[in-house]
């Protein structure tokens, strides 16, 4: 009982540096690529669902002295700014999908574990097929390409399938029609049940253009998790590199507006390192924010 006790309040071991040191020998200086779209007013959605509103925050209360119930918080007046966001769907720009999207008995977003943070990133290129077909799918066959190149692709991976789709991202009607690049069924099915990867990823808002939307509906069914509209994969190694994924938490959500990020060795040509752009302090915007027509804070001169 004594021993028990102790482990309660004492550290099994002397506090453990390594990942400290990892940090810095490795992770400080290597490149960081952003793979996410910001989300907008205006962007690609997929049909059946209509696109965001912002707007300022008002004071749902009084506060005696500093502001009335209805007032519209402002840097002159309150010292500060708030934005009300009206998301009339998670499915909203660069996301991560959960099962129970699709999938009555499925996790949701907040049942996805800490494990999630970083992992191994593979990164197939299609785009050379899908600029000859802009419907083309992720094949086999494009995956034992890339294996014969780059050898097996790590288990618990995740696998990010460049079209160079998210270069059409302002044409918001064409983005979301027909034909558009996707990932076959015998493909996902290779990847999670023979490579056992933790998600693919893809740049165009749905998995597949099947009727049934086939990929997709086998992956929610069974358990599995994925990425949609990412962007800049032109930007990243095929291999090599990690993925960080972070993504919002609403309890019970079926789906996540996410964020991710590519992580490449230093000598990598493209991305920024933490050296270069420490992020504390954060650059001053080049004018005071001000909303435009659609409520979106941006620097604007006089």
């Amino acid at each position: 009982m004594v021993l028990a006790a102790e482990c309660l309040v004492r550290p099994a071991v002397a506090d453990d540096l390594s990942l400290w040191a990892l940090y810095d020998r490795t992770l400080r200086s290597a490149k960081y690529i952003d793979l996410t779209h910001a989300f907008a007013p205006v962007q690609p959605v997929w049909p059946g669902f209509s696109g965001a509103r912002f707007k300022p925050a008002r004071a749902g209360r009084p506060l005696d002295g500093f502001a009335r119930e209805g007032d519209v918080f402002t840097y002159e007046t309150h010292g500060f700014v708030a934005t009300a966001y009206d998301l009339p769907t998670d499915q909203y720009g660069t996301q991560l999908d959960p099962p129970a999207h699709w999938n009555p008995r499925g996790a949701t977003i907040s049942d996805l574990p800490a494990t999630y943070t970083l992992r191994p990133l593979a990164v197939i290129d299609i785009s050379p097929k899908v600029a000859r077909d802009e419907g083309y799918h992720l094949q086999v066959a494009d995956i034992a390409a890339y294996e014969e190149k780059h050898g097996r692709i790590p288990a618990g991976a995740v696998v990010m399938v460049r079209s160079d789709w998210s270069k059409r991202w302002a044409e918001t009607e064409r983005f979301r029609q027909k034909p558009f690049p996707g990932v076959s069924l015998a493909a996902l099915k290779v990847l999670h049940l023979e490579r056992k990867i933790l998600f693919h990823g893809h740049e165009p808002l749905d998995t597949d253009t099947t009727p049934t939307l086939e990929g997709e509906a086998w992956l929610m069914h069974n358990n599995f998790a994925q990425a949609e509209g990412v962007t800049n994969l032109d930007q990243v190694p095929e291999a090599g590199a990690l993925i960080a994924i972070g993504f919002a938490k609403p309890l019970g959500g079926t789906g996540g507006f996410a964020r991710y990020v590519a992580i490449a060795p230093a000598g990598w040509p493209h991305g920024v390192s933490v050296d270069a752009v420490p992020g504390a302090p954060l650059a001053q915007q080049p004018a005071p924010l001000r909303r435009d027509a659609d409520g979106v804070m941006r620097p604007t001169g006089p």
